[in-house]
């Protein structure tokens, strides 16, 4: 079979994971998700946990028609009955039963010997098959499970019933070669493994469920147990997405395909990163922030030439509409100017530069240039107000107790300096009164607007204000990392359009006469 069964059980393992429980109707917006997505079956809970777990369950059952709806059962009476009470609304439906097979949860755990464990499973997957036809047995920590018992146990659960037997490494104990013997073993030694679908469930304690996983799909697997984002127990489980897009990526290794849209993984990661609070670091593999952005200045470039040189699959494939270049302080001029280009930007040679010099300034500041940020700057560079008063530099204090001044340093039109002080009602007040002597102008502020320009706390602010200056309206607008310094541009730029527009009325008077 080329095809691989997606096993995704983000609503049962996934909201195991502390912080990550969901109320019903979060699950079935998740459930949802996960049937545009194409997965195949989905373990939709453990009804025997709580009510709500099997209200959700049942609800799950009841919406979809396409996915096999699977809920978990541990080898007791009332668990299975629950499984099946709770699945029984579904067009397609599995109970997936567990019991753990290796020593030191025999002795520690269940307290049970080899032979009671035989019997359990054995038990209660005929029990599974009362309800369903479609019964799934896991010998949990089976990677841990001795070779000739796990061989025993996987024979009699199909001879059973079991249609899907779920090899785990519970604990993320193994690694690839390790555990692709562990199935290359039951394909050798289980006479009777051809009469069902041999599963692999990998924990990611070490960092190896996805690794593990594609080293059972070489040995054999055809179904694999995972979750969109990882999301599982401690260090969670096997990623969807990390899994799907390896398949298809290393198609030309593997040979294997799935059913899975992968132009719906990014969409799907942020639901439930949404849902359950767990925020995607940004370095993850597929979905991470940074899985399709580059800012060093060589891969910038590199990626705008041919974008397979740093990119071994396509952003769009996974629901991104395109790569997204990071500018930052390594970035170079190629980056910078093609970036400026495609938000319908034309600079001549001289704009172009003054903004790329504030671009390398900015970037000093902030970790990353967004489009926002972009945009800010060269609307600036592009407004055709004469920068007549230049702000040089400024210092405030300010605190409780203490009154509020500042220093303001202006370069004047006939271009020397010129350095006042005066006090306010706050830092930004105290600002503006000292722009006020300096320039000799008076205004008053009527309007004061702060907005963040992009998000995080190092995002520029955009200060948007109007001054009455002589009974005339400017506004004004300025952007900086530092609210104070946008403050200042802001009232600095209206006064230069007063004064602008002031020379244009002259100007029109004198033509007239």
């Amino acid at each position: 079979m080329d095809e691989i069964i997606i096993f995704d059980t983000t609503l049962r393992d996934g909201e195991q994971s502390p912080g990550c429980s969901l109320n019903t109707a979060e699950k079935l917006e998740v459930a949802r998700a996960l049937d545009l997505l194409g997965v195949d079956v989905i373990e939709a809970g453990f009804p025997i946990s709580s009510p709500d777990d099997w209200k959700a369950v049942n609800e799950v059952a009841k919406i979809l028609t396409r996915p096999v709806i699977c809920g978990l059962a541990r080898c007791t009476k009332g668990d299975v009955e629950a499984a099946a009470t709770a699945i029984a609304p579904a067009k397609r439906k599995r109970i997936h039963v567990f019991l753990a097979t290796s020593e030191i949860h025999r002795k520690y755990k269940l307290e049970m010997a080899k032979p009671e464990i035989v019997r359990r499973a054995v038990e209660f997957v005929k029990l599974a098959k009362t309800f369903v036809d479609d019964v799934q047995f896991s010998p949990e920590d089976a990677a841990r499970t001795e070779p000739d018992f796990l061989c025993e146990v996987v024979e009699k659960v199909i001879d059973a019933g079991a249609t899907t037997v779920n090899i785990t490494d519970t604990v993320g104990y193994s690694v690839p070669s390790l555990f692709g013997e562990v199935v290359a073993m039951l394909f050798r030694k289980v006479p009777n493994i051809g009469k069902a679908t041999l599963s692999v469930h990998c924990h990611n304690d070490l960092g190896l469920a996805v690794a593990n996983s594609l080293a059972a799909v070489e040995a054999g697997a055809r179904q694999i147990d995972c979750t969109i984002n990882g999301l599982g127990e401690r260090a969670g489980n096997c990623a969807l997405e990390e899994v799907v897009m390896a398949l298809k990526v290393r198609n030309d290794h593997f040979g294997r395909t799935t059913h899975i849209d992968t132009t719906r993984i990014v969409p799907t990661s942020k639901l439930v990163s949404r849902l359950t609070g767990m925020h995607v670091q940004r370095n993850k593999a597929v979905v991470g922030e940074n899985a399709f952005a580059h800012e060093a200045g060589i891969h910038q470039h590199g990626v705008m030439k041919e974008p397979t040189t740093y990119e071994i699959m396509r952003p769009e494939d996974v629901g991104l509409t395109e790569s997204k270049l990071v500018l930052g302080k390594h970035s170079g001029r190629h980056a910078f100017k093609k970036r400026v280009e495609e938000l319908g930007y034309a600079l001549n040679e001289e704009q172009m530069e003054r903004a790329f010099r504030y671009f390398k300034d900015l970037a000093d500041r902030k970790k990353e240039i967004f489009d926002e940020d972009l945009k800010a700057i060269v609307q600036d560079e592009t407004q055709e107000i004469p920068e007549t008063w230049e702000l040089v530099s400024f210092h405030t204090s300010s605190g409780i107790g203490t009154i509020p001044t500042a220093t303001v340093r202006m370069k004047k039109p006939d271009g020397t300096l010129a350095t006042d002080a005066a006090c306010g009602d706050g830092p930004v007040d105290a600002i503006y009164n000292t722009i006020e002597r300096v320039t000799g102008i008076a205004a008053r502020l009527t309007d004061y607007e702060i907005r963040a320009v992009t998000g995080g706390k190092d995002a520029q602010g955009e200060v948007s204000l109007a001054l009455d200056i002589g009974g005339r309206t400017v506004r004004g607008r300025g952007v900086s990392t530092d609210i104070l310094e946008g403050s200042a541009k802001a009232f600095v730029n209206a006064v230069n359009l007063y004064v602008y527009e002031a020379g244009k009325s002259r100007d029109s008077e004198g033509r007239g006469r």
